[in-house]
């Protein structure tokens, strides 16, 4: 009996992954991903279309699996009240984990145009926006949730690229730590144990919550926003 179309993709999928963590692209030849999934190299024009394909679609694989992961510790620190700081630095980590890991992967999805195709990629995104959204809710935030986003993320994908081109016993054990920490200095209050400092801070917080506001209108809410918008862009 032929397997369902599905299983002889994830066997593919599955077999590319390894030949990719073991030996970077250079060994998931279309040969030896064959051989291992067990299947001919024509079934795997037939589901990829050619080498490129497959790569882009195993980079999605790791990377949804990745995903899946941090949206699950998400809900479980929100569950548990985990601190949102406390949080974010664990993200942080294990991002920079899985992209020493993983440097085919954060290769191909830190690549503008691959990433802006890329489900997996906008999915991890949403998920770091969501971390930060915790921050403004909890006042710890004085730049806009949207420019936060973009620093952490920026910064990130930095530190790794910076990693992944030093040779691993020359690279420093504190770059990404000290990267987390100047970032964590340009977008969280001076003193996170307190109120918000000035008015940018306390209009990040407010504007977390804005849309949860049901005592105002959908109108008011709308209006509320946009005004805290202007005053958190300064």
């Amino acid at each position: 009996m032929t397997p369902p179309r599905t299983d002889t993709r994830q066997a593919i999928l599955e077999a590319a992954v390894h030949l990719l963590r073991d030996g970077g692209p250079a060994a998931m030849t279309t040969r030896r991903v064959a051989e291992r999934a067990g299947v001919q190299a024509p079934t795997i024009y037939r589901l990829f279309g050619d080498k490129d394909g497959l790569l882009e679609a195993v980079a999605e694989h790791v990377m949804t699996s990745f995903v899946v992961g941090k949206s699950r510790a998400m809900a479980a620190a929100e569950a548990a009240d985990v601190d949102p700081l406390e949080d974010l630095r664990s993200s942080w980590r294990r991002q920079v984990e899985f992209g020493l890991a993983n440097p085919a992967v954060h290769r191909l999805l830190s690549d503008p145009d691959r990433a802006a195709g890329s489900p997996a990629a906008r999915a991890g995104r949403e998920v770091l926006a969501s971390r930060v959204h915790r921050l403004a809710v909890a006042g710890l935030l004085r730049v806009p949730e949207p420019h936060a986003v973009d620093l952490i993320q920026a910064a990130g994908t930095g530190a790794i690229h910076v990693l992944l081109a030093t040779p691993e016993q020359t690279r420093d054990p504190d770059l990404a730590e000290a990267m987390m920490e100047a970032v964590l200095a340009a977008i969280l209050v001076d003193d996170p144990g307190g109120v918000p400092a000035g008015p940018v801070s306390a209009a990040v917080a407010l504007r977390a919550v804005a849309p949860d506001l049901e005592v105002l209108s959908a109108a008011e809410r709308r209006l509320l926003a946009e005004w805290l918008d202007r005053v958190a862009a300064g």
